[in-house]
């Protein structure tokens, strides 16, 4: 029997899955439910409400709150419905004289020890312990406050974002329980027994100092004002919401944006999102407050040089100053000297405008994306083996995985809400190996322990994998019969010999590897044992020289040992920013069309010239690294950069700056004065997520609908920009709403020809490819076949990086994110997340340190080959001796200063996590940090000066 489930409801204990069917009858309607299913939740999707306060859908039952009291015929007492299953042919009564008695004398005893303040309670009209007094009848308390209560408990208003006010807990325990079953952090906890019991962050401790990831899941299942959003109690209740897509990582939570007219008070992650079920991180959850912050510029600005003044000037004026300046660029020194670069912030429809106009309106390919700055090796890794360009598995895949492996990935810090649900799975019993030359939380946190930490040395990726594959190939480990029916045999037996050689082995390997040859080989069986085994990688595999030879690696390990095609099993990317894996489908590469359609294509380039109305260049174009060497040589003028900052995330950053001072007209489309627009001539002001309506593609290949919840700031959303720019330059483009695009999108695109936004609204949700052959769109890829047929073995040869560690810089750095951050931090930067990390640090193993003399919190010099910085120490024991390890958020630090410019041989990915430095203690600034700052007090001045100017 088929049921409605509304998102907005809470059913009171999570849903059941089973085939058996039990039916059961309640206040004497006859209910059909799986079995398992408690009689609360029963009596829930029969729309039959059972007052409840301990319980909520998305935690286990605990049965403390006794509230949800009910009579089942036969058996005696009154069970509590949400800790009692349903039986074949149960009668159950939820509501009778005797019920009620008993549920008002709850309500009163708990209300005894609770303030009389609704009036002016924060959550006066939100608040599930004063609904439940209205539903039992409670009109009076018999008991006075005299005597022990806790009314006057102190307020812990040390977090940010939420106040603790213990005066108003009824320790229903389902702030402890959501920390554990959903986070899984442990960070709260029930302190001491009976009346005295409360609830305690740690040991004792506040909230900031205590273990709390403050993902808010213990302020959603608070029943009363215990756990409170400061910007509810400073705002009030919010009046309607409006459900869209979060625009950080790639998990792709959805959220409500909980609104007071066109001001959004909260965000609350949505019960149906499919990849976050509900669950939110800080960054999603809390740090929003970035898209109304004072630093927004909401007007177009022009300057001829990048050392006037600003002057702030209409829409009108700005785009067709830019127009002019790039065509007059391409008059002079040719069609090839302009380009663009697209975001993998921005929305898909934002992302295929762009790339359309630099082909359509610019008259060439040279078009690139942030998205080959971090996961090209997987696009040409995964099409080359597996044949599409995409992870094969719904997060939610994860669950039925009997070993993980995460190589180069901090789910739990990038990831967050995807990393909760693996940990999960780990407390159910799944197996975790973990391939890191740091030692992440995933290798051990409560109740979480890694069966193998492979504490990989920078830069041997291939050698490891090779050497996991060269164990299953020589131990039979491989799956025989899914190799037989499902790879190319030719390509199979090739690799087979080239994997079996004893160079291949863990004991040739451990010298590259660092990683001891028996405790590699226990790994290898353990995956290869499995009977599910799922891969998860981040960065770490793809920032490397080698980076597409180690996802094909992966690719042959799992096409090896048959965990392609099913659930539980796959090769899973986690893509780092909201819409990585978008731009690259919406062809941003020089390389490809929408929808990974290469440009040399005759037949598919004109599919693409009818619609377009205009010729189509069919060579691909320059990649970033290439215009920046282009433009230090003269022939590359002019860019268009949308919602990417280049100048602070790309490496080698003196080599950047260099080439964009070089530009003769940069235009920068964002919402900040990002370090980027510091060098720009016309600023094109952008709209946040919470400012326009589109689209953004996960991780999981999951697209998700982002709607407007308030206007945009500036008047116009970023497609309507570009809609504009590209008029101005004289190819017209017309679209009145971002359906419409996406509606070009599908017809030209043959993945997502099935995906509109009326069936995204139906649906909630499509992992493409979506076509006639899956209307639905595809959860699991591969179930039958691969889009190239059969899967490809490809030879994975090592080759060692050039960036090796010397006398002058004997050790190697390598980089990654951390959970209050994001990115270049242009948005977490100026939110409390700052609280947590306001500086970029650079960890040391205490070794190291002690070698040099460093303690913690000493300022360190840091050079390699690129350049020089200066980072304050940590010493951290995270690290292994010969390794140091840091994040890029802020641009002060100048992570990418020292960063150099070896890439990816196929992709020209850089090779962020292998940099070999130096470390010594100093007392002053890099000089490039003296130039940054320099530089930075005078752009800003500049901007100061344009808005100073600027009618009140």
């Amino acid at each position: 029997m088929l049921q409605y489930f509304d998102p907005n409801k809470d059913y009171g204990t999570p849903a059941q899955l089973s085939e058996n069917l039990i039916t059961l009858e309640i206040d004497g309607v006859s209910v059909t439910v799986p079995e398992g299913t408690s009689v609360l939740r029963a009596a829930a999707e029969a729309d039959i409400n059972i007052p409840k306060l301990c319980a909520s859908d998305n935690l286990e039952a605990f049965g403390s709150c006794r509230i949800c009291a009910v009579e089942i015929s036969g058996r005696r007492g009154t069970p509590a419905s949400c800790t009692t299953p349903v039986e074949e042919g149960m009668q159950v009564t939820t509501q009778n004289d005797k019920l009620a008695r008993l549920r008002r004398n709850i309500m009163e005893l708990y209300i005894s020890d609770h303030p009389l303040d609704c009036l002016t309670c924060p959550a006066n009209g939100n608040c599930e312990l004063q609904d439940v007094a209205g539903a039992v009848g409670l009109r009076e308390v018999r008991y006075g406050f005299e005597g022990n209560n806790h009314l006057h408990a102190e307020k812990d208003e040390s977090n940010p974002y939420f106040t603790f006010d213990p005066s108003k807990c009824i320790v229903c325990s389902r702030c402890v329980r959501a920390c554990e079953e959903v986070q899984g952090t442990f960070a709260l906890t029930i302190d001491n027994r009976g009346f005295k019991s409360t609830v305690s962050p740690g040991q004792k401790e506040d909230f900031l100092d205590s273990e709390c990831v403050s993902c808010g899941a213990c302020v959603q299942a608070c029943p009363t004002a215990t756990l409170m959003e400061k910007s509810v109690i400073d705002k009030g209740q919010p009046e309607h919401s409006v459900v869209t897509t979060c625009a950080y990582c790639g998990v792709g939570c959805q959220f409500k944006a909980e609104m007071k007219g066109s001001e959004v008070v909260r965000m609350v992650p949505y019960k149906d999102g499919q990849a976050n079920h509900g669950h939110s991180c800080v960054k999603g959850r809390f740090a929003f407050g970035y898209a109304t912050h004072t630093d927004r510029i909401t007007q177009p600005m022009i300057r001829d040089s990048i050392d006037q003044p600003w002057q702030e000037v209409s829409w009108e004026e700005a785009l067709s100053f830019a127009a002019s300046k790039l065509k007059g660029i391409q008059e002079r020194y040719g069609r090839e000297s302009v380009g663009g670069i697209t975001s993998s912030r921005c929305t898909n429809e934002e992302t295929y405008l762009v790339q359309k106009l630099i082909r359509a309106a610019f008259g060439n390919n040279n078009t690139d994306t942030c998205a080959r700055v971090c996961h090209s090796p997987t696009g040409y890794g995964l099409k080359t083996t597996l044949g599409e360009s995409a992870g094969t598995q719904t997060f939610d895949s994860v669950m039925q995985a009997h070993a993980i492996m995460v190589i180069g990935a901090n789910p739990t810090d990038a990831h967050p809400v995807f990393g909760s649900l693996l940990k999960k799975r780990l407390r159910q019993g799944a197996s975790l190996i973990v391939a890191d030359p740091r030692r992440i939380d995933l290798v051990k946190s409560p109740h979480v322990e890694t069966q193998h930490h492979l504490k990989l040395r920078p830069g041997s990726n291939v050698a490891f994998i090779n050497a996991m594959a060269h164990v299953v190939i020589t131990e039979g480990l491989e799956d025989q019969a899914f190799i037989a029916d499902r790879c190319e045999e030719q390509a199979y037996q090739a690799w087979r010999t080239f994997i079996s050689e004893e160079r291949h082995s863990p004991e040739s390997t451990e010298e590259i590897t660092g990683i001891p040859a028996a405790e590699l080989r226990s790994a290898a069986r353990i995956y290869a044992r499995a009977k599910n085994a799922a891969i998860y990688y981040g960065l770490g595999v793809t920032e490397h020289s080698q980076g597409s030879s180690m996802v094909m690696g992966i690719a042959n390990l799992a096409l090896a040992t048959g965990n392609i095609g099913r659930e539980g099993v796959g090769v899973n990317p986690l893509r780092g920013q909201n819409n990585v894996q978008g731009s690259c489908d919406m062809g941003s590469f020089p390389h490809e069309l929408p929808g990974y359609q290469h440009v040399s294509d005759d037949a598919v380039r004109a599919r693409f010239e009818s619609v377009w109305g205009v010729k189509l260049d069919n060579e691909p174009g320059l990649r970033i690294p290439n215009m920046f060497d282009a433009a230090l040589d003269g022939t590359y003028k002019g860019m268009y950069c949308q919602g990417e900052d280049i100048a602070q995330s790309d490496p080698n950053t003196n080599h950047v700056e260099a080439a964009l001072r070089s530009l003769e007209c940069l235009v920068v489309q964002d919402i900040f004065l990002n370090e980027t627009a510091k060098f720009a001539h016309v600023f094109l002001p952008g709209s946040s997520f919470l400012e326009k309506d589109g689209t953004f593609t996960n991780a999981e290949r999951r697209i998700n609908r982002v709607r407007k919840v308030m206007p945009p700031l500036a008047g116009l959303q970023d497609w309507e920009v570009t809609v504009a720019l590209s008029n101005a330059l004289g190819y017209e483009m017309n679209y009145q709403h971002p359906s419409e695009i996406m509606d070009e999108i599908a017809s030209l695109t043959p993945t997502f020809s099935g995906v509109s936004y009326d069936r995204l609204d139906e649906l909630g949700s499509i992992q493409w490819p979506c076509n006639d052959l899956a209307p639905e769109g595809t959860p699991t890829m591969h179930l039958e076949s691969f889009p190239i047929g059969k899967g490809h073995f490809a030879i994975t040869e090592y080759v060692a990086t050039e960036e090796r560690s010397t006398r002058k810089y004997p050790l190697l750095l390598t980089t990654g994110r951390i959970l209050s951050q994001y990115n270049v931090g242009a948005q977490t930067r100026r939110t409390d997340n700052q609280v947590w990390h306001d500086e970029d640090v650079l960890e040391l193993h205490p070794q190291d340190a002690e070698d040099r003399g460093i303690v913690d919190g000493d300022w360190v010099g840091i050079a390699s080959r690129a350049g020089e910085t200066v980072m304050r120490a940590r010493i951290s024991d995270r690290m292994q001796p010969g390794v140091v390890y840091t994040t890029f958020h802020h641009p002060a630090s100048g992570a990418n200063v020292v960063t150099t410019d070896n890439s990816d041989w196929a992709t020209n990915c850089p090779e962020y996590k292998v940099t070999a430095v130096q470390a010594v203690k100093v007392n002053a600034p890099s000089e490039w940090q003296q130039r940054y700052n320099a530089f930075k007090e005078q752009q800003l001045g500049l901007l100061k000066q344009a808005r100073d100017k600027a009618p009140a």
